[in-house]
């Protein structure tokens, strides 16, 4: 196992392009000692972390409508139960017994809702729980209900920390590989439009729409910080070259050229993350 950490941002079906990288890795039997995700990338690093090629690919593909409009207001646009319990128990089965043995660390991003900070969390003992982590990681603000932990309630990890590269440093990691779903120089437009939904929305968790309002600033002021360490050599980073898909992407051909795409550039980039990575 190589000693380093493996960053994995979210973005929803863009996460497609991040399976097409590890499905890569993982044919090459390149295993990292410590993996961090948020939102998509964290169904990305439980099938990592299992060594389930191709899993991640599968699910997000639309085989399965998981975008409804029925009982939205309860429940959200997207079906949640299909995702997190369908899925991984029934359809696309998880294989929880080797997360669970897996040597492999790992943290997944959730945001708090009360508080509107980020936490970091890993279940290797309960599969229920486990799953409920992801959901609660994976379940984007306006379109998905919030995910109870503890009676806590959480949303989206990438709310509070989209490219969680600190997380990963403060861990010990001074090697770090980030898998992006956006094209380099991306940044966030600062806008107001969606104030209003948050206020209608999340009127009881002042913190989170504060989070949420910040977000923009925040993320531009992380991806400057990763660019720098890049062009220093710091880190090593594989991002789309091709235009992204959007995030709730519905076209199959769309979703597969995006994954192809993604395990492509992890084609092109392997000498080089070898060296990176100093691998004999």
């Amino acid at each position: 196992m190589i000693k380093a950490g493996l960053v994995l941002e979210g973005g929803a079906k863009r996460g497609i392009f991040t399976a097409g990288v590890l499905d890569y890795l993982m044919e090459q039997e390149i295993w990292l000692e410590y993996v961090v995700g948020v939102s998509a990338g964290s169904c990305n690093l439980v099938d990592y972390i299992s060594k389930q090629v191709g899993r991640t690919k599968r699910c997000f593909l639309p085989k399965y409508s998981y975008t409804k409009w029925r009982d939205m207001k309860r429940k959200g646009l997207l079906d949640m139960d299909l995702l997190f319990d369908k899925y991984p128990n029934e359809i696309y089965p998880f294989d929880f017994e080797t997360y669970r043995h897996s040597k492999i660390k790992a943290d997944i991003v959730v945001t708090n809702c009360l508080t509107g900070k980020a936490e970091y969390m890993d279940e290797r003992e309960d599969k229920k729980r486990s799953l409920q982590i992801v959901r609660a990681s994976s379940s984007m603000p306006l379109v998905s209900p919030m995910v109870y932990l503890d009676g806590i309630p959480y949303l989206d990890g990438g709310l509070a920390d989209s490219i969680p590269l600190r997380r990963s440093m403060q861990r010990g990691y001074k090697k770090n590989v980030l898998i992006l779903t956006r094209r380099k120089g991306y940044r966030k437009k600062v806008s107001h439009k969606l104030d209003p939904f948050y206020w209608m929305m999340y009127r009881e968790y002042p913190e989170l729409r504060k989070t949420m309002q910040k977000r923009p600033l925040n993320y531009n002021r992380t991806m400057d910080w990763i660019e720098r360490l890049e062009a220093e050599g710091k880190i090593f980073v594989i991002r789309p070259r091709l235009p992204e898909v959007s995030r709730l992407e519905g076209d199959y051909d769309t979703l597969v050229h995006f994954y192809r795409h993604g395990y492509q550039e992890a084609q092109k980039q392997f000498k080089n993350l070898i060296n990176y990575l100093k691998i004999q």
